[in-house]
């Protein structure tokens, strides 16, 4: 069965980095986007990244563009997310999920995706 897990959350000062992971399984990975989606308390899931089953579609949030770099390794089933420069709002918890449809783009609409993973907490705090 399709299966996403994600790892690498943790409490981290503002201004310091994270890499989370998410290991994929039950499918081909290859064939489909990723994206990483977040949620904070008291709040909506917010996309914050997708890349295209072949990497040549990247997108990234406002909110993070310049401090965090996605990318995968399809040989690997894993996609990862690089968060530097963190701050206290980028506290949430962080979801990968599956593309619903395979093809050559990515969107972060959370109706596009059909598998999530069960999410990892990042806290940013001093």
């Amino acid at each position: 069965q399709v299966q996403l897990v994600e790892s690498g959350g943790g409490l981290v000062q503002p201004g310091g980095s994270l890499r989370l992971s998410c290991a994929a399984s039950g499918f081909t990975l290859g064939y489909y986007a990723i994206a990483w989606f977040r949620q904070a308390p008291g709040k909506e899931r917010e996309g914050v990244s997708c890349i295209s089953s072949s990497s040549r579609s990247i997108y990234y949030a406002d909110s993070v563009e310049g401090r965090f770099t996605i990318s995968r390794d399809n040989a690997k089933n894993t996609v990862s997310l690089q968060m530097g420069s963190l701050k206290p709002e980028d506290t949430a918890i962080y979801y990968c999920a599956k593309a619903a449809l395979s093809g050559p783009a990515c969107t972060v609409r959370v109706q596009g995706y059909n598998y999530w993973g069960q999410g990892t907490q990042v806290t940013v705090s001093s």
